[in-house]
């Protein structure tokens, strides 16, 4: 049963489908037995992991388990206070984590509260009012405005029904529907007119139908399940740092173990040596790892609250760095969501309105020139139509939280009513035209509804002189119905030649994308037959209004910024190609012949091979259900892209789900959509997904700046002990000093560079691959090359002293101090070269201050190791003179200014090239 298209069955059939009554509806005992067969009519969530597992479950992570073995080796040397941190890390970066995962799963709540909580149905030829989860297939129920449609329904008797579906569809304007059989054998869900479905909204008219589907069967159902059955991808910064901990675990512990056995062969005693090779490994494992990639998420979080993004998930910010694709819904989203009248035809001329969303300001301009409404009264008696035919109100609507922020209050206008009718109000208004601007001339007596059959809409109103008929609708059946044209505020015949021009503009606005209603009236004489079908003959056709959701202003621009960086936008919605075609092309999305169209029929009839091959290609998807919105983004994901999914409706919910980023809009979004997206648009601006990747990149290479800091000082520090053990020389560093450097300069200083400022040309970069490594561009050579001269450097410095008086036990305490003094200052001027993809001469030191105090403050407290005489003796260090100073800062500036300068050469070079073969002028 659940396989049948029921648009395609007839009244009868989809009665006899059940064997209902179409007075009596079910029995009880039918309900009972349908209830049986097909169960309740509600969204099942499936069985959740419980809090304890899923809290217990952060810690299985490989990183973790070895972050717990350096806590035990830590507290065995008595470093508790290191063992105290790493816990401290390990318990945050598990309730960070249970956090998330525990949120995730309430899309399916906020799904459940989108179906309707009661439901009108007939059994046993009662009309009654039931629990929506009561409704079983065959249910005979009754819908009006106003309601929620409980359930899947195919109607078999409506009465001017229209239903907002945008949630489920995209479609921003109410669909009208029917009761009449769809002969189509493949329908898309926007065109299936015929049935209702679970959750929408009925916003004018009213209806009987008969339950076709229930609970998941539904097509929220359907989407219910699809976000059950996404798995959210492990984002690229934790396949990355996993790969990370594991390499530098591995590399650490087995370099650890060569320099404690090439210090035994060589004659260390065996005990000191352990120490020595434990205090290293220790000191080479980068347990703050974890913890400095969680303060640059947070803060990254704080300063994106700021620029109108809320993060959900933390790491979602680096991912959406590294997007490549940007796969957008329309409604709402690239657009207002506001239906607007934009153009208007009458007396062969176009048009255009001005003006935002529905504040009613605006001008009419014909060429360029503004037009007087007041002097036309053509123009006027459009105006007097659009707002007599209606049943929209226009409304304030105050911005409360402007209060909050101690801002002028912004006034804000809202439509409530159909869409349509709404911008046809707005249109009137501008021109000074309201409702109660108009009720002290006309008052309403009579309206012709508007219904599929007639589609069309009149209101009958009393003024002084008589009465008057105002009617609205479809022009080429409107056109019927008239026997005149306002021609140059003179009533014209309305002859072939002008009913010609009229269809031909009619056509051509339909083709820029518009929605185009006719207008028409005439004069009710006192002795004329009050028969309706009467009444609307021999019309007088006014004008054409063309009405479209606008885009926002402001995403053009966002969009050719997303270009500039090598992302790609993608427009995924479920209205009709021509609107979606006219839009994305004014957005840029679509330009010349470059960017393909794809609709839903053709969607369905490739394979995931044949949308691989193109999806490329493919700039646009329209009249799209959510099955295919999934489709796409896993087709993009196969391709290699990292995908951010936009869209603020029930039917995005899955498909931002399955993203690597979703994103959902804060105002006009739904609970399901924010509930299965990491990141939420408070402003609903599509351009603050531009700031959010800018945010997302620079917070990326913060993490590969601390990385690079972290893991050159630790390949310096190695390296400083393994080649004085290969050569059989003392220790150069004693346990408690290898200790010491790890918690100074791996603390502050490297908290500071992880929320270092972006670099100025980090929007003019591509998106990094999906998979590149984290050492990708030459981090890992950068990492090697400064590690292996600032090991050289201080053993160095360490030789130099010590060979003034080999065997002198002071001279080796000296030595070694001079060594731990290097290796200290090295690391600290290095991080200032971590600042820049280039070298340390090409970015203002003072910048960032943070990292500027933390260094300084990192000084101060090797200083007060190397000169307060209690702590003397606990990190075996003695006092320096100005001589020994002199040799420290040399060796430990080495380093970044050897590599700098040949950075600065390489530039000159480059820039010398450039002008050397640069063309001369003509």
């Amino acid at each position: 049963m659940s396989q049948r298209k029921w648009y395609q069955l007839s009244t009868d059939e989809t009665l006899e489908a059940y064997r209902v009554n179409a007075r009596e509806g079910l029995s009880e005992k039918e309900v009972t037995r349908n209830k049986e067969e097909y169960g309740e009519n509600v969204i099942i969530e499936k069985q959740k992991i419980s809090p304890i597992i899923l809290f217990l479950n952060q810690f299985k992570d490989f990183m973790v388990l070895v972050l717990v073995g350096a806590v035990l080796i830590s507290g065995l040397l008595g470093e508790f206070l290191d063992a105290i941190t790493i816990i401290a890390i390990i318990i945050m970066n598990g309730i960070l984590g249970f956090i998330q995962e525990f949120r995730a799963e309430r899309s399916l709540r906020a799904l459940k509260e989108m179906s309707a909580p009661t439901a009108r149905v007939i059994r046993n030829g009662i009309e009654m009012s039931i629990k929506a989860s009561e409704l079983v297939p065959g249910d005979l129920i009754l819908v009006t405005g106003g309601d929620r449609i409980p359930a899947d329904i195919r109607f078999i008797n409506t009465n001017g029904l229209q239903v907002e579906e945008s949630a489920l569809t995209g479609e921003s304007v109410s669909v009208t529907k029917h009761h009449e059989v769809i002969e189509e054998d493949e329908v898309p869900l926007g065109d299936q007119r015929n049935l209702g479905f679970m959750g929408t909204m009925i916003t004018k008219g009213t209806a009987k139908g008969i339950v076709v589907k229930t609970g998941m069967d539904t097509e929220m159902g359907k989407i219910a399940d699809l976000i059950q059955n996404t798995e959210s991808a492990e984002t690229p910064l934790q396949h990355r740092l996993e790969q990370l901990g594991k390499i530098l675990i591995a590399l650490s512990i087995g370099l650890t173990i060569m320099v404690v056995v090439a210090g035994i062969l060589h004659g260390q005693p065996t005990y000191g040596m352990f120490l020595a090779g434990v205090s290293l490994a220790v000191a080479a494992i980068p347990e703050g790892l974890p913890a400095i990639v969680t303060i640059a998420l947070a803060l990254g979080v704080q300063r994106m609250i700021k620029r109108k993004a809320i993060v959900r998930k933390l790491p979602s910010v680096e991912t959406l760095g590294c997007a490549s694709v940007i796969c957008s819904d329309k409604t709402g989203t690239l657009t207002q969501n506001k239906m607007t009248v934009t153009h208007l035809w009458m007396e062969d001329k176009i048009l255009e309105v001005s003006g935002d969303g529905y504040r009613p300001a605006g001008e009419l301009k014909h060429k360029g020139k503004t037009m007087d409404v007041q002097k036309d009264s053509s123009i006027r008696r459009l105006m007097q139509i659009s707002v007599l035919c209606n049943n929209a109100t226009l409304q304030k609507s105050s911005d409360k939280q402007s209060k909050k922020r101690n801002q002028k209050q912004q006034t804000d206008w809202i439509i409530e009513g159909d869409p349509t009718e709404g911008a046809l109000l707005v249109l009137g208004a501008k021109a000074g035209m309201t409702h109660s601007s108009l009720q002290t001339l006309y008052q309403r007596e009579k309206e012709l509804p508007f219904d599929s059959e007639r589609k069309r809409m009149s209101v009958i109103v009393k003024h002084q002189g008589g009465k008057l008929i105002c009617t609205k609708g479809a022009p080429d059946l409107l056109l019927d119905r008239c026997s005149y044209v306002l021609w140059e505020g003179k009533v014209t015949p309305l002859n072939e030649t002008l009913r010609k021009k009229i269809l031909s503009a009619n056509e051509a606005m339909a083709r820029s994308a518009l929605r185009v209603l006719g207008l028409a009236y005439r004069d009710i004489r006192n002795s004329e037959s009050q028969d309706d079908e009467g009444l609307e003959n021999n019309l007088i056709f006014v004008g054409l209004t063309g009405m479209i959701d606008p885009p926002r202003k402001e995403v053009h621009e966002a969009i050719f910024k997303c270009k500039k960086a090598g992302i790609k936008t993608v427009m995924i919605t479920g209205d009709h190609q021509t609107t979606a075609e006219a839009i994305a092309r004014q957005l840029g999305i679509v330009y010349k012949d470059a960017g393909r169209i794809i609709n839903g029929k053709q969607l369905v009839k490739m394979s995931d091979d044949d949308l691989d091959q193109i999806i490329d290609d493919v700039n646009v998807f329209a009249r799209v259900s959510p099955e295919h919105k999934l489709r796409i983004v896993k087709s993009l994901q196969r391709k290699g892209h990292v995908v951010a999914m936009t869209g603020d409706g029930v039917n995005d919910a899955p498909a931002i789900k399955a993203a690597d980023i979703g994103i959902s809009m804060g105002i006009t979004g739904t609970d399901v959509s924010k509930e299965a997206s990491a990141l939420v648009l408070s402003d609903d601006n599509f351009t603050t997904i531009v700031s959010a990747i800018e945010e997302g990149r620079g917070i990326y290479e913060n993490i590969r700046k601390f990385i690079r800091y972290l893991l050159a000082s630790n390949v310096g520090e190695i390296l400083t002990m393994f080649i004085a053990m290969m050569m059989g020389m003392p220790l150069p560093l004693v346990p408690i000093q290898i200790l010491w450097v790890n918690l100074v300069t791996d603390g502050l200083p490297a908290m500071a560079l992880g929320v270092d400022q972006a670099e100025d040309d980090l929007m003019k970069q591509k998106p990094r691959p999906a998979k590149e490594n984290i050492f990708g561009r030459r981090l890992g050579w950068k990492i090697i090359s400064r590690g292996i001269v600032i090991g050289i450097c201080t053993l160095a410095a360490f030789w130099i002293v010590l060979r003034e008086n080999p065997g002198d036990p002071d001279t080796l305490v000296r030595a070694q101090t001079v060594a731990f003094s290097t290796l200290v200052m090295a690391q600290l001027i290095h991080v200032f070269d971590c600042r820049s993809s280039h070298s340390i001469f090409h970015r203002n030191i003072f910048q960032n201050m943070y990292l500027v105090i933390a260094v300084l403050s990192s000084v101060l407290l090797l200083l007060g190791v190397l000169y307060i005489d209690a702590l003397q003796p606990i990190f075996k260090t003695v006092g320096l003179g100005l001589n020994e100073w002199s040799l420290v800062l040399v060796f430990a500036g080495i380093p970044s200014f050897f590599f700098g300068a040949g950075s600065v050469v390489k530039t000159m070079f480059r820039k010398k090239k450039k002008i050397k073969f640069k063309p001369m002028p003509r």
